[in-house]
């Protein structure tokens, strides 16, 4: 069994920051791509940030100087550092990965349970 546990969302006023860590564990083979995704209230789910497993990063486009995505392979983590963040930000943010499961063949998404983000104006 595999499990991603996130942590690490809040309520912060508009300009300041936030740090989302994810922390995979269980029976892992191997992680490829790590990623932040994000759902607003009566919007569909939308990918944030990833990064794949030799450190490749990439941003939608309005969180491109805001935000950075991290992660430890020794550790299975991913983080997701906020800064400068605006009330368009306010979403639960999800964790995910692609990974490979000991005695498995196949590559699968795992997600983690969701954290809320909410920024004050």
């Amino acid at each position: 069994q595999v499990r991603l546990v996130e942590s690490g969302g809040g309520l912060v006023q508009a300009g300041g920051s936030l740090r989302l860590s994810c922390a995979a564990s269980g029976s892992i083979l191997s992680i490829n791509a790590m990623g932040w995704y994000r759902q607003a209230p009566g919007k569909q789910r939308e990918l944030v940030a990833t990064i794949s497993s030799d450190g490749s990063t990439s941003y939608k486009d309005s969180v491109k100087g805001r935000f950075t995505i991290s992660r430890d392979n020794g550790k299975n983590t991913v983080s997701l550092q906020m800064n400068s963040l605006k009330p368009e930000d306010t979403a639960v943010y999800y964790c995910n990965a692609r990974i490979l499961r000991v005695g498995e063949y196949r590559i699968n998404d795992y997600w983690g349970q969701g954290t809320q983000v909410t920024v004050s104006s």
